[in-house]
């Protein structure tokens, strides 16, 4: 009886958490979450970045390809119409990459190309004719897989306006580049972009910027800048364009100004190596920029294929 009596009291006590109890776990909990989140996040930007510098090797396995068959590099210079001519169609860098890739119609490249935003070369021929079978049959490329590429209209248009990068409804006269070309983008998606037979939209990232080197030039400071390695104005239309197309508005994309700023763009792609007078990585190629996860050009987080 005596030993009924000292157990009941034992078998009849709660068996939960006290509220110290709970409050301690919730907080190692917490810290816990605390110490992994930032952790992940750094595992899911060093993974981007890898992502990031293997497609800039892809090019520039694509562009040794090009070279082969045609003895250079693709141009990078800004082309813009003569001033009679209507209609958004200068061509720079970005969108000269894009053509020697994949084609200005991503059909493969024609060898006739002036490259020019019309799809005809000097010419006044509109060597990117889909119905002649000629000019098609005389294409090479195209020299990246499109299906892994990147590409993406520059001009939005169609339903919602959300399958380019840059919707021009709201830029007006202020874009001056064609929309109905191409240009290669990052892995850093930012837009969501339709494209022809997929329902759901993929996340477009912002244009690479290509600059090929002028090559007969020593330096980086001659007073005209197409005299200079690099021409800092070779992708300047892409730099001044700021709004994409969003779902239902266009809102900021965020360009950085500092390579519209030719001294700090010199800066920027100078060697620090070579002492003396200014000298640039890749003096006899290119130069390929990545805007990086801030989309901003000119950052810290730039993904390029020159210095570290």
């Amino acid at each position: 009886m005596n030993y009924k009596k000292k157990c009941h009291p034992e078998r009849s006590r709660g068996t939960g958490f006290t509220l110290v109890e709970l409050l301690t776990v919730l907080f190692i909990i917490g810290a816990l979450v605390g110490i992994l989140i930032p952790a992940l996040n750094t595992v899911r930007r060093i993974a981007k970045e890898a992502k990031q510098k293997a497609q800039l090797t892809t090019i520039e396995m694509a562009l040794e390809a090009f070279k082969n068959d045609y003895g250079d590099y693709p141009p990078s210079d800004w082309w813009a119409p003569p001033p009679a001519s209507t209609g958004p169609q200068d061509y720079c860098g970005a969108q000269k990459l894009s053509e020697a890739l994949v084609g200005w119609d991503l059909r493969g490249f024609h060898p006739d190309s002036d490259f020019r935003a019309t799809g005809r070369n000097d010419k006044g021929v509109y060597i990117y004719d889909p119905d002649n079978a000629v000019f098609l049959d005389q294409r090479k490329g195209p020299y990246l897989e499109l299906a892994t590429a990147n590409i993406y209209r520059l001009g939005a248009s169609g339903r919602g306006m959300l399958d380019g990068l840059f919707d021009y409804s709201t830029l007006g006269t202020t874009c001056p580049l064609a929309p109905n070309t191409y240009v290669l983008c990052d892995v850093f998606g930012v837009k969501p972009v339709y494209t022809a037979g997929v329902s759901r939209p993929v996340k477009a990232g912002a244009p690479i910027l290509y600059y090929r080197a002028n090559t007969s030039s020593k330096n980086l400071d001659a007073a005209a800048y197409e005299n200079r390695i690099y021409n800092f104005r070779d992708n300047y239309p892409i730099l001044t364009l700021r709004r994409l197309a969003d779902w239902n508005k266009a809102f900021q994309f965020r360009m950085m100004h500092r390579l519209e700023d030719f001294q700090q763009f010199y800066e920027y792609i100078r060697d620090p190596k070579v002492s003396g007078r200014a000298w640039p990585y890749r003096p006899d190629s290119y130069i390929l920029i990545s805007a990086g996860a801030d989309g901003l050009y000119g950052t810290s987080d730039d993904i390029r294929n020159f210095g570290n």
